[in-house]
């Protein structure tokens, strides 16, 4: 029996490949063709989101804070992992060092765990805006605002750094490793090392409560409490309006969160690789993606916005 040898110094570091979606060179460039059009689609909607916000001062609100940071988060999440993982597509496996894996590792955990953070503050800014109307301004401060946004980011930096650094003192064998993925993730990553990774498996999965079970809770208990204002209003169009204002935020909460649980929360022995891979496509492209669509789409303000912009003609100088 031979042994393999284990890298652990910088010049003996290991390279990653990441596995082909297909060999088939039609289904190839199909692939490319909807990924590539999905990401322009994500970039365009986000940025107008953005420019949105910052361009009209009837949407200098804290919702609409919120909804811009989130925007530019996901822009960030996405161009972390799309533009490599389109040259995957194409069947180019080109290895990626030790420390560029360990790059795109943390900058996606970094903004992955910024949007959970960022979907839970929006939750308790619905729950001030309807559920104490008179007291909002006093409460949801611009300074308040830009603090738990900031909040929002170092905290998921400093468990990103925590994660990546903890995943990258495993010892891995070999000097290429296929990665059974489209991207420098935890799990896939640790799966390659040849140790015992019964305590990084459980290191994870607390990680993943943290990141993902604390703020859907805190989620779901700023909703109980909008339920109980909705329900004791009087005015239906007082309802309908707050209701409208939440159905927004709580689609794209349900699918983020739905999706990240069933990679990062389900048990080992109940999932495979390919299953992780493809519901990691669903919330690495659904959300972003989603996100502009649904608060366009079900947003007067944002689509009144929208098309006062695309629509508007600048009044001819009269002298």
């Amino acid at each position: 029996m031979v042994a393999e040898k284990c890298f652990f110094n910088k010049s003996d570091s290991p390279e990653f490949v990441f596995r082909v979606f297909t060999n088939v060179p039609e289904f190839q460039a199909l692939l490319f063709t909807l990924f590539l059009l999905l990401y322009l689609m994500i970039l365009c909607g986000n940025t107008a989101i953005i420019w949105v916000v910052c361009t009209h001062s009837s949407l200098h609100t804290p919702m609409y804070f919120f909804l811009g940071s989130l925007s530019l988060v996901e822009i960030c999440y996405i161009t972390d992992v799309v533009p490599l993982m389109l040259s995957n597509v194409l069947g180019v496996q080109k290895p990626m060092s030790l420390a560029g894996c360990g790059t795109q590792m943390f900058f996606f955990s970094v903004f992955g765990c910024t949007d959970c953070f960022l979907l839970a503050v929006m939750a308790y800014d619905r729950y001030v805006a309807i559920s104490h109307p008179l007291h909002y301004s006093l409460v949801m401060t611009p300074k308040l605002c830009v603090k738990m946004v900031l909040g929002s980011l170092g905290l998921a930096l400093l468990l990103s750094l925590q994660l990546t650094a903890f995943t990258f003192t495993l010892p891995f064998c070999g000097h290429l490793l296929e990665i059974n993925h489209f991207l420098c993730d935890v799990a896939p990553i640790m799966r390659l090392a040849c140790a015992d990774i019964h305590v990084s498996q459980a290191v994870l999965y607390v990680a993943s409560i943290l990141v993902l079970t604390v703020p859907f809770l805190l989620i779901c208990i700023s909703y109980v409490f909008i339920a109980s204002t909705i329900l004791r209003m009087r005015s239906t169009e007082g309802r309908q309006r707050a209701l409208s204002t939440c159905s927004s935020h709580l689609t794209v909460v349900l699918i983020q969160y739905g999706c990240c649980s069933l990679v990062y929360l389900r048990p080992r022995s109940s999932t495979s690789d390919d299953e992780d891979r493809q519901i990691a496509l669903v919330y690495t492209f659904g959300t972003p993606l989603l996100n502009p669509l649904i608060y366009t789409l079900r947003n007067k303000d944002v689509k009144g916005a929208l098309r006062n912009s695309v629509f508007h003609k600048a009044e001819p100088d009269v002298n």
